[in-house]
């Protein structure tokens, strides 16, 4: 019986190794669920006509990619977040981190919950499947503007968009799988997260605005099945 006693020892570690293995691969997989590898989008490349990036001394611009027209226009810094649960940006307070410009990827919170955006490069390949909703119904009954999270004002008729991991500003294309039609967004703004009535909101990957919802055809049901890409830009 003693001989038999390290033969059974190996095989009891190797079984454990190969679990551990497992439940790593499993991890890694869960982690990176929301981009792709290297070069799996090959769409085409967009020709933007006009300047998409505010820089210090500008207050407003227009740009066009396609058949799509975006107004940028920059928020006073005394208007409220349309998400007033944003605590902070880059560890700062978000109109402080707003006011320096140290928002295009920095890490921020959200209700005492820590989210990473992805980099400038990893953002190039990224394509997602998943549920999109709409917000900023809100805003139109209230007096005044909103901003978001990277300081632009939010028009909740433009083509703009939410997103929790993208750096800001991203342009993407969506495409509504129910009905098949496809719009170009400029991601501005950060969520959508989950609520206290709603906790699973926080699992849709995008949250769009009333205009883009409209043009995708879903603002009376609310939410869509949509497949969301990054597009490469090139100055037109």
């Amino acid at each position: 019986m003693k001989r038999l006693t390290l033969p059974l020892l190996i095989l009891v570690i190797a079984m454990t190794l190969t679990s551990c293995s497992v439940i790593k691969t499993t991890f890694s997989v869960i982690k990176t669920t929301y981009k792709t590898i290297k070069g799996a989008v090959k769409g085409t490349v967009w020709v933007v006509r006009g300047t998409y990036q505010l820089t210090k001394e500008t207050t407003r611009l227009v740009y066009h990619i396609g058949i799509f027209t975006f107004e940028v226009v920059r928020a006073p810094l005394d208007y409220p977040l349309t998400r007033d649960d944003l605590q902070t940006i880059d560890g700062l307070p978000p109109k402080e981190a707003i006011r320096q410009g140290r928002v295009k990827n920095a890490p921020y919170t959200v209700k005492g919950r820590h989210y990473v955006p992805m980099t400038v490069a990893s953002a190039q390949t990224y394509a997602e499947t998943g549920l999109a909703s709409w917000y900023g119904e809100e805003t139109r009954r209230q007096p005044g503007g909103y901003m978001t999270a990277n300081g632009e004002l939010f028009n909740p008729n433009a083509l703009t968009a939410a997103h929790k991991h993208l750096p800001l500003p991203t342009h993407v294309q969506v495409t509504n799988l129910e009905n098949g039609k496809s719009i170009i967004v400029r991601v501005n703004d950060r969520g959508p997260f989950p609520s206290q009535n709603n906790p699973d909101s926080g699992k849709r990957i995008i949250d769009l605005s009333r205009g883009a919802a409209e043009q995708l055809g879903f603002v009376e049901q609310g939410v869509a099945q949509v497949r969301v890409e990054t597009i490469q830009l090139e100055p037109g």
